[in-house]
Parts: structure tokens; C-alpha cells; sequence
């Protein structure tokens, strides 16, 4: 049953407010409503950042930007250390503010958190190391001595959404400033606040002025700036923005990394624990009111089970609690903006007059919240479906069969995403060779997004239209570095010597690669 509840702001709603704005480099004179999705009230009047505001971020990033990169990377590491203790401290903040502005259950927000605690003790605790000067294997053995060392882009500009505001905004660029970066951050418009608290804990937490900037604004005004200012861009978003802003990109010859759209597929073997496989399912497809770009929309069920599951999970799925408040006690929360409610709307519409059925959900739940909806599970899907191919990005999965493992793999491929997926088996060896026949970036073998995503040590990303580059891992730190490699020759030239012509050298070389390849050497 649905579930509501009388507070809508947090407690300390105002303060956050009057806190939180001076950390933005804004024109006063520029306002927008904000509002939140909970009930439509105003959070407050938004000031917003114009031509010179952006100017002015950068120019202040590029003058702190020598003196930050200029410290130690453990004195850097040290900031991220002391924010990570502060989030902790203080998570019933973030929980209030990221709720108040997104809309999602408080059990998603807590997501948030954990999130952005690992990510900052994962690369305090790495990037000493990847940041180091590497020895490399020089021209010749012992003739040549060669390093590789790491230097700084510069100013990262970030361009973060608005489905998971403090994750995606504070965990994106914490490798950016250990590795000497200073960063202009530009969060969605509709969960600023969430982004500014995070850094003003970084501040709190000894980050040196300058260093971080933020700017306010819709994101197709402000983001090709950006991109036109920044050294390197993290962007993260729809893929049809982020072709314009690769495109950008490339044509200032600046790189970039950007996590786009997936329509992303959990597949159930006949193999499985059922219920395991339902609350596997549930949980893929409805965290965070399926505004998630790693959230499963497609789940591909053995015909064998397939009677089973939808039994099950129609039941599972229509017990699960929405809810429209600041607090605990909701499964999922509602919908972030009405365009992600139409969107929704439309896919179910078009899939059922192509002949889908809806077997959970399928409505708006106005006595919850304006943008609250049910969870809905739709069932003999059409190929041509628009919800088929197309990311919904709301509380909406569809449910197929499959009998032979070729024609899964096919099915599962057939997209021009390729993001995430996950596996439901007892067969673990089957599984695992299944999962490198899948064309996306992560795959989750009894879990359908959460594992692969929170294994910071390994890369995460999409391929295909799902993006560039990748984050964790040392990927998502050495990726807001340049490389340089230092070569120093010793004892021996590179040119004729020893009184040999060139067609002396030339046979000299020619022996010493033979033995270099004899002796194993690289």
C-alpha cells in the first residue's frame, strides 16, 4: 500500500538554504523557482550564474589550481579523509536535502552516502600510489633510464544530474582534486543544494578556497561554456546530450568521460532461487523510482520459470510502498520531474496498444504526491515497443521469456546501450562465460546493478552509446591526469658509434634485438 506522510521539509530548511547558496558563483539578479518534487512547494528562489559568473568560476579555479597541485598528494588525500568523517557525522543533512529535492525514498539516499564515504576512502587510499613517478622499461636495458609521471589537467568542468545529485556531483570529481585538479561543477538545476552541501563540507574539511567552484543554471545553457572553458569534462547524463558534448569536446581536443543511458537487462536462469530472484528483480528495476542509469528495465525470464516469477513478482511489486515524505518507512519514492512522468506514461500506453499487458501498476498515485507512481511491471512486449529499446527511466520494467541461450544473448545485445546487466543463477560457471558474451560495461551475477557498481577498484562504464571513459578503479583517477614520459640515455648513443658506419649500427641493432627477444626481454 502506498504510503504518505505530513513532512514534506526538513527541519532545518531555511538554514540549509542561507548555508549553502554563497558556496555558487551566481548573478542575484537571475532567479528560478525551485521547487520540490514532493508536494511542488518552493524551496527557494534560485539565484543562477550568466556569461561572466562562469568566467569568473574559471579564472578563480585556474589561480587556486597551482597552489593545490603544489601540495603533496597525502596532503590533498588528507582533505578527502576529513570529509569523509564529516559525511558521516552528519548524513541525516544530506538525507533531508537529497530527499527534499529528488524526491526519492531515504533507504536510496543512504545510497548516496555510502557511495561518496567509499569513494573518498578508496582514492585517499590508492592515489598516493597511482600518482607516483612509475620506473618503465627504457629503449635499451640499463642504457636507458625511463619514468612515466602524472601531471594535472588543469580545471575539470563536471556537469552532474539530477537522479542521484550528491553521488554523482561530490564521488565524480573526488579523483579529480587528489590528483591536483581544481574543478567547476555545474549540478542540475533541480538539486543544486544537495551538490553545495557537499562542498561545503569539502571547505569545512580544509579544501583551500578557489579550488572547487560551482555555477547554477539550466544545464543547455551553461554546459556548452563549460566545456568551452574546462582543461577535461565529466559529464554524466542522456546520450543524446552527451554526443554534443563529446562532440564539443573533441573539437577543442580536450578529453572527456561521460556515463550515458542503458537499457539494461537482468536475465533469470531456471537454475535459481526464486525468491532470491524476485527481491533481485524488484530491487534492479524500482530503486530510486527506476531514475537510474545502471537500473534494470528489461528482465529476461527462462520459459521454464517464467509462470512462476510473474507470479510472484506481480505480488512482490504491488506490495511495495511509495512514499512522498522526508523520512524512513517507503520503498521508493516519486519521480523527480513531470517530464519523467510523461515519459513513463507514454511508454506504458504505447506498449499496451501494441498489445502488452500491465500485471502491476501502471498509474499515477496522486494521493501520494504529484509525481508519485506505481511500480509497473508490463508483460508480452512487442519488439517494436518503444519501452523495449527505449531507456523509460521511471518505475517501469517489462518481463520476457527465453529458451536458448543464443537467442538470450541476442535479445540481451540487441540495443545500441550496453551499460550494465545482471545474471540470476545457481550456476555460477555458466554464468560468469555468459557474462563476457554480454555487450555492456558491468554484469552482476546475483545481483542486478549494486555489486559491480560499489567495486570501486574496478572500472565502471558503458559501452556503446553508453558512454566514454570510465569511473572507479585507477581509471577514474588517472583519467584527470597527462601522462609524461622521462627518458634519460646513459653511457651509449642512439646513433653510430664505436667508429661504425651506418650499415655497421644497422647489424649491431639488428643482433642486439635478436638477443633482447632470446632473453625475454620487453
Amino acid at each position: 500500500m502506498p504510503v504518505t506522510s505530513e513532512l514534506k521539509r526538513p527541519a532545518q530548511a531555511e538554514h540549509f538554504v542561507e548555508w549553502l547558496l554563497p558556496f555558487a558563483t551566481t548573478n542575484p539578479h537571475l532567479r528560478h523557482e525551485h521547487r520540490s518534487p514532493l508536494d511542488r512547494e518552493l524551496i527557494t528562489s534560485l539565484p543562477l550564474s550568466d556569461t561572466a559568473s562562469i568566467e569568473t568560476a574559471f579564472d578563480t579555479a585556474r589561480a587556486a589550481q597551482p597552489a593545490w597541485a603544489a601540495l603533496s598528494v597525502a596532503q590533498r588525500t588528507e582533505v578527502i579523509g576529513r570529509f569523509h568523517d564529516l559525511v558521516l557525522d552528519r548524513q541525516a543533512e544530506i538525507l533531508d536535502i537529497v530527499q527534499w529535492e529528488n524526491g526519492k525514498s531515504r533507504g536510496n539516499a543512504m545510497d548516496e552516502v555510502l557511495d561518496v564515504c567509499l569513494t573518498a576512502r578508496y582514492y585517499k587510499a590508492v592515489g598516493p600510489k597511482l600518482l607516483r613517478a612509475r620506473r618503465r622499461r627504457g629503449a635499451f636495458p640499463i642504457v636507458t633510464k625511463t619514468h612515466e609521471v602524472r601531471h594535472p589537467h588543469g580545471v575539470i568542468g563536471v556537469i552532474s544530474p539530477w537522479n542521484y545529485p550528491f553521488t554523482l556531483a561530490i564521488s565524480d570529481f573526488i579523483p579529480a582534486l587528489i590528483a591536483g585538479n581544481a574543478v567547476v561543477l555545474r549540478p542540475d538545476l533541480q538539486t543544486p543544494l544537495s551538490a553545495l552541501w557537499g562542498v561545503a563540507l569539502l571547505h569545512k574539511a580544509g579544501l583551500p578556497d578557489g579550488v572547487l567552484n560551482v555555477v547554477l543554471g539550466d544545464g543547455a545553457a551553461l554546459g556548452p561554456q563549460i566545456v568551452e572553458r574546462a582543461d577535461y569534462v565529466m559529464f554524466t547524463g542522456s546520450t543524446r546530450v552527451g554526443r554534443t558534448v563529446a562532440a564539443q569536446a573533441a573539437g577543442r581536443l580536450i578529453g572527456s568521460s561521460m556515463e550515458l543511458g542503458g537499457k539494461n537487462s537482468l536475465i533469470v536462469d531456471k537454475h535459481c532461487d526464486m525468491t532470491t530472484a524476485v527481491e533481485i528483480a524488484a530491487r534492479g528495476a524500482f530503486a530510486n523510482a527506476g531514475q537510474l542509469c545502471i537500473g534494470t528495465e528489461r528482465i529476461v525470464v527462462h520459459a521454464d520459470v517464467y509462470d512462476e516469477f510473474i507470479a510472484e513478482f506481480a505480488a512482490k511489486v504491488a506490495n511495495l510502498k511509495v512514499g512522498a515524505h522526508i523520512g524512513w518507512g517507503a520503498d521508493l519514492g516519486t519521480l523527480t520531474h513531470e517530464r519523467q512522468m510523461h515519459s513513463t506514461q507514454r511508454h506504458i500506453e504505447d506498449a499496451v496498444s501494441r498489445g502488452a499487458q500491465v500485471i502491476a501498476g501502471g498509474h499515477t498515485l496522486p494521493d501520494v504526491g504529484p509525481l508519485a507512481f506505481a511500480p509497473t511491471v508490463l508483460v508480452d512486449v512487442p519488439f517494436d515497443a518503444e519501452v523495449c529499446t527505449v531507456e523509460t527511466f521511471g518505475p517501469v520494467c517489462s518481463v520476457y521469456r527465453w529458451e536458448t541461450e543464443r537467442d538470450l544473448i541476442a535479445f540481451v545485445n540487441n540495443t545500441e546501450y550496453g551499460l550494465s546487466a545482471g545474471i540470476v543463477s545457481s550456476r555460477i560457471g555458466w554464468a560468469r562465460e555468459l557474462a563476457t558474451k554480454l555487450k555492456v560495461g558491468t554484469v552482476n551475477i546475483n545481483e542486478a546493478f549494486g555489486s559491480a557498481y560499489a567495486s570501486i577498484d574496478a572500472p565502471m562504464g558503458g559501452m556503446g552509446q553508453s558512454g566514454l571513459g570510465r569511473r572507479h578503479g585507477s581509471d577514474g583517477l588517472l583519467k584527470y591526469t597527462e601522462p609524461q614520459t622521462i627518458a634519460q640515455q646513459r653511457w651509449m648513443k642512439l646513433t653510430p658509434q664505436w667508429g661504425m658506419d651506418d650499415a655497421g649500427w644497422s647489424a649491431f641493432t639488428t643482433r642486439a634485438m635478436r638477443l633482447m627477444k632470446s632473453l625475454g626481454l620487453k
